[in-house]
Parts: C-alpha cells; sequence; structure tokens
C-alpha cells in the first residue's frame, strides 16, 4: 500500500482529479494561446539561425577558394622563375666544363 501512500486522501486525489477535468476546457486553450506565440518565436529564431550559419559556411568557402588560387599563382609564378634560373645554370655549367 505504500506506491498510493502519498500523503494525500483518497477524497484530495478525487477533488484534483475532477477539478483538472472541469478546468482543463480553460486552461488548455489560454496555455496554448500563449505558448504558440514563444514557439513560434522559436521556430523563427530557429530559422534564422541556420540562415546565418548557411551565409557564414558560403563566405568561409569562398574565402578558402580565394585562398587557394592566389597559392597556386604564386607557386605557378615561383617555379617559373626558379626553373629557367636553374635551366640556366644548367646549361651554363656544361659550357663551363
Amino acid at each position: 500500500m505504500g506506491l498510493f501512500n502519498n500523503g494525500f486522501g483518497l477524497g484530495t486525489g478525487l477533488a484534483i482529479g475532477i477539478g483538472v477535468i472541469i478546468l482543463a476546457p480553460v486552461v488548455i486553450p489560454v496555455v496554448a494561446a500563449v505558448a504558440k506565440p514563444l514557439i513560434k518565436a522559436g521556430i523563427k529564431g530557429g530559422l534564422l539561425l541556420v540562415e546565418k550559419g548557411k551565409e557564414l559556411v558560403a563566405e568561409t568557402q569562398e574565402m578558402i577558394e580565394d585562398l587557394t588560387a592566389e597559392v597556386k599563382a604564386e607557386l605557378h609564378q615561383e617555379h617559373e622563375i626558379v626553373v629557367p634560373v636553374a635551366a640556366a645554370e644548367g646549361e651554363a655549367a656544361p659550357h663551363a666544363s
């Protein structure tokens, strides 16, 4: 019987149950009217956060692509400078011998 011994008598539990049944049709619409704008605001905030995240990812991706292109151009330019010098040095060496 310890399961049913929660400090409330049968009459108190019955009164609470009946009160809930009577008040539910009044309380539920009031709670729904208050909760609906809060839920909509939460969803709106979440959608805005997702959109900002997408923008940030796109900007970051564009920046990385730009940096990659710059590095490739620098490497290509360095390679053009190094190779002719190395080729010139290679050509000069056999003539010097």
